[in-house]
């Protein structure tokens, strides 16, 4: 797909076939991290794979889901949960001041590779940092920054025009499907 089309529908997913994320689509999601511009080119980012299923389900706990959404519907069930994750950490022995720079350029690339061969993937930095943290091993000059969950998608995710009322929440339907309110060009653009 284009990159405008692959701007549009790569969206947050939260349930996920429980097919693994093969090698080869993996390693084009790690090269994407490589090739991330860096502010400096300091290069303060480093990552850690979490694909073994019983590792997979040990972060799972340590996460938080669609805080928008009632648990029910937002939290992924047993037989829809991520197969991959992957750990963002900052060395902030290397560029403290810019590390959450760098890791959201990291972050869109990652993201964008994945989807480009249709791997769906939520950003989350509302988890048990500490725990995750600990479980890890990260030492003390290391940050976690956020986890990114990987998978299948087993929903659709669509990008609709805010509403009347001004909301930005995101909702699903009878399906469970997802609908992001976005606001209109108009409003966030302002020529100087």
């Amino acid at each position: 797909m284009d990159m405008m089309e692959l701007l549009k529908t790569r969206r947050t997913y939260r349930r996920f076939e429980q097919k693994p994320v093969s090698k080869e689509i993996l390693d084009d999601i790690l090269e994407a991290t490589r090739l991330s511009s860096s502010a400096a080119n300091k290069q303060p980012l480093t990552y850690i794979v979490i694909n073994e299923p019983a590792k997979v389900d040990e972060v799972f706990q340590y996460t938080t889901w669609a805080g928008q959404l009632p648990k029910e519907l937002g939290w992924p069930k047993e037989n829809e949960k991520p197969v991959l994750f992957i750990a963002v950490i900052e060395n902030t022995d290397i560029s403290p001041a810019y590390c959450d720079t760098d890791a959201g350029i990291a972050l869109a690339n990652m993201t964008m590779a994945a989807w480009a061969h249709g791997v769906g993937s939520c950003i989350i930095g509302a988890c048990n940092k500490v725990k995750l943290s600990e479980m890890f091993g990260l030492k003390e000059t290391q940050k976690l920054h956020s986890v990114v969950a990987f998978g299948y998608p087993t929903h659709k995710s669509t990008i609709v025009d805010q509403g009347e009322d001004g909301s930005l929440n995101y909702y699903v339907d009878e399906k469970v499907d997802y609908y992001v309110k976005k606001r209109k060009l108009s409003d966030t653009v302002t020529y100087y």
